[in-house]
């Protein structure tokens, strides 16, 4: 049987089996399975058991239960409103401060968990009512919450980014750093947007009147809210770009970290503790579960030759080596909408990184440019997993349609970000050179 018929049947059942709806850990396993079947017989079937093998012995991986582990405790640790508070009292004199604020504190949450659900969710369910209750606009409201949380997956520790250093052999903390600076850039792009649409249309963010503003003495009284997340930050992103810990041990300090504020905000209890276990134990499953399906699937993949194949087609794309890039891209883009970013990761990593290398582009950069799309994954409907935390927070009289409405300009941003960071390679890559110096 050609390349090419068994590339069409390989990426035609997984297509097919998706749109059945049927998850994806199995439809990535029971392809790789029945191929694996297929090439090697009986004796083919252990390749599933050695894959599964091979991936719990990674010892980067246990960072992701870690940092899951941490999001939800800090989900729950009170930390988010004292930072609300915080933003409150010193932006809410701002036409659309407190949408503007919601982002910071999204920005801030981001560098202390590697999920977006964790930001998304606290700020939901605080700044939410607030806005809505000081009369914001809805749809900039949630619009500032669904596009501040998604870049939980961007700035580090992020759980994405670890899955594709997993796959492709680049290093964490090289990744993560070179998360931070594009990060910061679709922050301030949200911000842009939010402060120049509310001054020119107030009545969508109108500012604090003068009986509600705090005074300067609460003000800086407030400031107390960052101390906490600053020391998490600096406990796991500091460890790792001073080289002190690794990814997995900066994870277990994230932890530590996150039970400290707890315990400070007097919310550490065996309750919020089993609660996080339980939330942890049936994200990172299914994460693990989609990795080992994954890794069967790219054994057969690769066995079959069928990456040649595809290398082959990518690189006969007319327009030179950037149109190439802008189709992956595209691709990531469409896979979006209709699939979980972990599985994208999985699928496409294989057939991608190969030719990403052998046109001359860093991978780690386009890891970068990766997880940046998949964060827009985050927000594109049908399918984008912020628009349902928002519907599952949002009052009564929010609809879809409003939701969806509300992502649409932040989407637009996330993209025009991707574009400058293509544009300009070094926003990813020059504090990554600074760390092996």
């Amino acid at each position: 049987m050609s390349i090419e018929i068994i590339t069409i049947l390989l990426f035609g059942a997984l297509l097919l089996l998706l749109a059945l709806g049927l998850p994806l850990s199995f439809v990535l396993g029971g392809v790789g399975m029945v191929g694996c079947f297929f090439l090697w017989g009986e004796k083919g079937l252990f390749v599933a058991a050695a894959q599964a093998y091979g991936a719990m012995g990674k010892f980067t991986l246990l960072a992701i239960p870690l940092f899951i582990f941490m999001a939800m405790i800090l989900e729950r640790a009170g930390v988010a409103e004292d930072l609300y508070t915080m933003m409150h009292r010193w932006m809410g004199p701002l036409r659309g401060g407190l949408a503007i604020g919601t982002v910071l504190i999204c920005t801030i949450f981001a560098a202390m968990a590697g999920i977006s659900g964790a930001a998304t969710v606290s700020m939901g369910l605080i700044a939410l009512p607030a806005m809505l209750k000081r009369n914001y606009d809805k749809v900039i409201a949630m619009g500032s919450i669904s596009g501040g949380g998604a870049l939980g997956i961007l700035i580090p520790p992020s759980v994405p980014m670890i899955l594709y250093a997993t796959l492709t052999g680049e290093s964490v903390g090289g990744l993560f750093a070179g998360g931070i600076f594009p990060g910061i850039l679709l922050a301030f792009l949200f911000i842009l947007y939010i402060a120049i649409r509310c001054f020119f249309q107030p009545a969508l963010g109108p500012a604090l009147p003068r009986e509600e503003r705090a005074s300067w003495e609460e003000k800086f009284s407030s400031l107390k809210a960052v101390i906490l997340p600053i020391i998490i930050i600096i406990m796991v992103l500091g460890s790792i770009y001073g080289g002190v810990c690794t990814a997995t041990e900066a994870a277990a300090l994230g932890v530590l970290g996150a039970a400290i504020s707890a315990a400070v905000y007097r919310k550490l209890s065996w309750a919020l503790i089993k609660e996080a276990c339980y939330r942890t134990a049936n994200l990172t499953t299914m994460i693990i579960w989609i990795l080992i399906g994954a890794y069967c699937f790219t054994s057969v993949y690769t066995a079959t030759g069928a990456h040649e194949l595809m290398e082959h087609l990518l690189l006969s794309i007319p327009g030179g080596r950037y149109a190439i890039l802008f189709t992956m891209q595209a691709v990531f883009f469409i896979l979006g909408c209709i699939l979980d970013p972990a599985g994208i990761i999985m699928i496409c990593t294989p057939v991608f990184v190969p030719v990403i290398e052998s046109l001359g582009f860093d991978p780690l950069w386009f890891g970068v440019l990766f997880i940046m799309n998949m964060e827009m994954g985050y927000l594109t409907p049908p399918f984008g997993f912020n628009l349902f935390y928002m519907k599952a927070i949002a009052p009564p009289g929010v609809t879809m349609g409003d939701i969806y409405r509300s992502i649409f300009p932040f989407v637009m941003l996330q993209g025009l970000g991707l574009v400058i960071v293509i544009m300009f390679p070094s926003l990813a890559l020059w504090l990554p050179a600074q760390m092996h110096r």
